[in-house]
């Protein structure tokens, strides 16, 4: 996959093969600018429309670079200022540097001297002027509480990711939050000369869409294979075990199973036995998320399978079902979806068609609900490779096959039938909400233009809050509104009916229903005063009666506490095991020492290639230095640790125990000192102050807002939604595959119908007496879709006339730079297709299927927004490398969660082999000062 030819065509999905650029001259781009203004009443930027040009390695007159060497050209220098950006943070004069309204010892920062520009953007433009946030006052709230909170718990230096030789939550958001930040950028900033343009494959989007959908096949009995598992519970059947005297019937489900160049084989499996799996996954893979087993059902289906005729499911009637009774008449749902809650009793065994003239056979089928809440939990443990591939799956899915006789086959093939039908009436049902949603087309085309225009959603927050009812709004609004209601009933519809696990969450969701007091939870919101009552409640657990320590302190403190003391226990076991207390003293040196000291040691071990262990206990700068003895008993047990690591020998293994013990003596060093800090942050006063500080600016508007709106009656409202939409279920669920489909979308749809009105009132009511507070939250998402789509007010970055400024100076050499520049392309071209074609072979490998799309899911795209589709792509791409790690590996004996460790680094790159390496980039990062200099004065309004 890695080894593209440097100027090959893309092929599309349709076979066609095509170059990866049509021409679009400059004539033609003026043109093709000109008519979308007309068409659609938004000034997008010239360089959303490029797309291609005649000739792409040849620059437009006048400039030296081409509209993607310019593009990349900017990415890069963006990418690596953002890099650079985000890891100031964690400097202790981030802030100074950021400028009004933070203080400095340098006095105040102009914005065209800021060494953080992107980040002293956002922060003046969409930070500062949040609401809520735009009423803090200057010195005592972001001088005097959050800049010294925050300097305060940079000064700690709480332990990083290469620390503790995990990923850390911080560094996890620290990585999405440079490429949400370079995403903005990139998108946000145009450049000079209209040409800039990105690469684009067509099929791309197609591919893409594709992969986010499971479709139907995910439910589909057969062809659903899952990390080389394709299984299927087939079919259900009784058994009989003998207890102490009698014999006891049980339910057993079988499983068909298939692999790749194996023969089939069916596995007879109890409910006990899928308890029994879970638990065996949590001894196997400590740690490891399993989804909840379903809850034992012993409600058995009746099927009546049609015995001929023909099928009106594609009737088009659309009769309304409102203001009807639920009729238990029909049997509609008994092949539907999920939730086939009648029994046999209350089955009708001659249910007439409006022809009466269809005879019908009747089945029982033997715990159906229990058969496919099994199959969605199995199928969801599966789509986890490692509980895929685990012994506990391999002996659960192949242990003690078992043969079929005739009556189970004929169960398993009546069963098939009915996941065939359900998932063909699913098609139905999508496709008749989706035709319903196509008719509302161009008035959602109307609509569409209305927000994405200027102030958009303004106007629209305006007209909900001065009409009261649905029907006063404007043309557009009201077709908007009978839009969502296809929206939420299509959504009600696939989480309670459509799914596997769908019976078992109607269940929930009801039993959850029924234990809600909404009568008094309506008096208790409505007589209650919320906000006196946190106050009150804030009062207590911050107040310092004679200047001692809060309750709030003293609960935090006690918390941290006891984890400093665990840790100590297990450092004090550690060092009694090292036997060696010079040893354990270095270590204790280097987790106390300054950040500075600890660099050096870091920079020494990645230099030397060695492990951190070793640099810290044969440096000098920890007293006292150790004996040649302490030297070779330390190296001995490294050489040791590493081979026992590598492989499983029992006597290398304990040589290696004392080293093991010392980086586990450093991670509890290092841990415990990270608790420390935390507690010492916690006392500190500001911290307090702040915290009091943040809940008066964000909690106490919005209490004025819910006490002002009467939210309390909202609570009736919704316990009535949910009193119908059970009642519209449960009817859905007991209707036969005869009914009319476009009745059942009807009948959802005229649930939201039903409750609509209540919904808005209570959006109405909020927005007349939130004191202008959600205008200037809709105003202040505007702002930050004015900045995507036209770019700042501070002008263009003009990338040629920077290039060429670098090559007259002799600053960069022109060859070497557009080589560079060439080749990033090149790299994103590769990074690009090889990403599609690994996402094509998951869609191959397990079933993916497109066209089962949520009615009217592309009303909006990205690009109405200022977002470049390739780009968010390429977010994708920059994210998908993350790795949880477990803090259950930290009761793993060290060399196993070692050897753990680097089995998950092995098992990344085995997933990202192939994957294009970006090349090494050396004469463009020259072009660093002059750009930072030109994106300060962009940047500088």
């Amino acid at each position: 996959m890695g080894d593209l030819k440097k100027d090959a065509p893309v092929k599309s999905l349709d076979g066609s093969v095509q170059p990866l650029n049509k021409s679009l001259s400059p004539s033609m781009h003026s043109v093709k600018n000109a008519s979308l203004k007309k068409t659609l009443p938004v000034r997008l930027k010239p360089t959303r429309t490029v797309s291609s040009r005649k000739d792409k390695d040849t620059p437009p007159p006048g400039q030296i670079l081409t509209g993607r060497q310019e593009h990349y050209l900017k990415r890069e220098l963006i990418s690596q200022q953002v890099g650079y950006e985000i890891s100031e943070l964690a400097s202790t004069t981030a802030l100074q540097r950021f400028g009004a309204p933070f203080r400095s010892e340098y006095g105040e920062v102009a914005p065209v001297d800021s060494d953080l520009p992107i980040l002293r953007y956002i922060f003046v433009h969409h930070v500062r002027n949040f609401p809520f946030l735009d009423q803090a006052r200057e010195k005592e709230f972001w001088q005097d509480k959050l800049q010294v909170f925050l300097e305060s718990f940079a000064n700690k230096h709480v332990s990083s990711s290469e620390d503790r030789l995990e990923e850390t939550k911080r560094r996890k958001l620290a990585i999405k939050a440079q490429k949400l930040v370079e995403l903005m950028m990139v998108s946000g900033i145009p450049t000079a000369s209209g040409y800039e343009e990105r690469i684009r494959f067509s099929e791309l989007e197609v591919v893409d869409r594709g992969a986010n959908e499971q479709g139907l096949l995910v439910n589909a009995p057969e062809g659903n294979p899952i990390n080389g598992w394709d299984v299927n519970i087939a079919g259900v059947r009784t058994t009989s075990v003998k207890r102490t005297v009698r014999y006891h019937q049980h339910a057993e489900f079988i499983l068909r199973v298939k692999r790749s160049g194996k023969p089939d084989i069916y596995v007879g499996r109890r409910y006990g036995e899928f308890a029994k799996l879970r638990k065996r996954l949590r001894i196997e893979l400590p740690g490891k998320v399993l989804p909840p087993l379903p809850r034992k059902n012993k409600s058995s289906t009746t099927s009546s399978l049609l015995g001929g005729g023909d099928d009106d499911a594609s009737s088009v009637s659309s009769v309304s079902t409102q203001g009807t009774a639920p009729d238990d008449s029909g049997s509609f749902r008994n092949l539907v979806g999920m939730g086939h809650r009648r029994s046999a009793s209350r089955q009708s065994t001659s249910s007439a068609r409006a022809s009466g003239e269809l005879s019908r056979e009747v089945h029982t089928l033997y715990r159906e609900d229990q058969r496919v809440s099994l199959r969605a939990f199995l199928r969801t443990l599966l789509q986890n490779e490692q509980l895929a591939n685990s012994k506990a799956m391999s002996d659960f899915l192949t242990g003690k096959p078992v043969k079929l006789n005739e009556e189970e086959m004929g169960d398993i093939q009546r069963r098939t039938e009915m996941d065939e039908k359900r998932m063909e009436e699913q098609r139905q049902f999508y496709e008749i909400a989706r035709q319903r949603a196509r008719e509302l087309d161009v008035y959602m085309e109307k609509f569409r233009r209305d927000i994405v225009e200027r102030n958009g959603l303004t106007k629209l927050f305006a007209e909900i809050k001065e009409k009261e009812k649905i029907e006063d709004l404007t043309l557009e609004y009201q077709k908007f509104a009978e839009f969502m209601r296809i929206e939420v009933a299509a959504t009600i519809y696939h989480l309670f009916l459509a799914e596997d696990n769908s019976p078992e969450l109607f269940a929930q969701a009801k039993r959850i229903h029924s234990m809600i007091p909404y009568t008094a939870l309506k008096q208790v919101i409505r007589f209650a005063n919320p906000a006196l009552v946190m106050s009150g409640v804030l009062d207590l657990f911050l107040a310092q009666p004679f200047g001692s320590r809060s309750l709030a302190q003293r609960v935090f403190a006690m918390a941290l506490n006891d984890g400093i003391k665990s840790f100590q226990k297990s450092i004090d076991s550690l060092v009694t095991k090292i036997n060696d207390p010079v040893l354990a003293d270095k270590l204790k040196r280097f987790s106390d020492a300054e950040e500075d000291m600890k660099n050096v040691i870091r920079n020494e071990a990645a230099s030397d290639q060695i492990d951190l262990i070793v640099a810290i206990l044969r440096s000098e700068l920890f007293a006292p230095e150790l004996t040649p003895e302490q030297i070779g008993k330390v190296f001995n047990a490294y050489v040791a640790w590493n081979n026992a690591v590598e492989n499983v020998d029992d006597e290398m293994k304990q040589g290696a125990q004392l080293f093991a013990y010392l980086k586990q003596l450093l991670k509890m060093y290092t841990r415990q000192r990270d608790k420390a800090m935390m507690l010492s942050v916690i006392e500190e006063p500001v911290t307090l102050q702040l915290f009091r500080d943040l809940f008066t600016i964000f909690y106490e508007p919005l209490i004025r807002v819910y006490k002002s709106a009467n939210v309390y009656n909202s609570v009736t409202d919704f316990s009535a939604f949910a009193d119908d939409m059970f009642v519209v279920v449960d009817k859905a669920q007991r209707q036969d595959v005869s009914a009319d489909p476009n009745q059942t979308v009807q009948s959802f749809i005229d649930l939201c119908a039903r409750h609509e009105h209540n919904f808005y009132k209570f959006v109405h009511e909020v927005h007349i007496h939130d004191n202008g507070l959600f205008g200037q939250l809709m105003g202040w998402l505007e702002g930050i879709l004015e900045f995507l789509r036209l770019g700042p007010s501070g002008g263009k970055l003009d990338m040629n006339a920077l290039f060429q400024g670098a090559v007259d100076v002799n600053q960069v050499n022109k060859d070497k730079a557009v080589a560079e520049i060439n080749a990033l392309i090149k790299w994103q071209e590769e990074r690009k297709k090889w990403h599609q074609d690994k996402t094509r072979q998951k869609m191959a490998a397990e079933g993916t299927a497109s066209g089962t799309e949520a009615p009217g899911s592309t009303t909006f795209k990205s690009s109405d927004f200022g977002l470049d589709q390739s780009d968010l792509q390429d977010l994708n791409y920059s994210s998908s490398g993350s790795s949880d790690e477990s803090n259950a590996d930290e009761d793993l004996d060290p060399i196993v969660a070692e050897r753990k460790r680097r089995a998950k680094k092995q098992d990344h790159l085995r997933r990202n082999a192939g994957e294009p390496v970006k090349p090494e980039v050396t004469e463009c990062v020259k072009l660093q000062p002059s750009f930072l200099a030109m994106l300060r004065m962009v940047l500088a309004d």
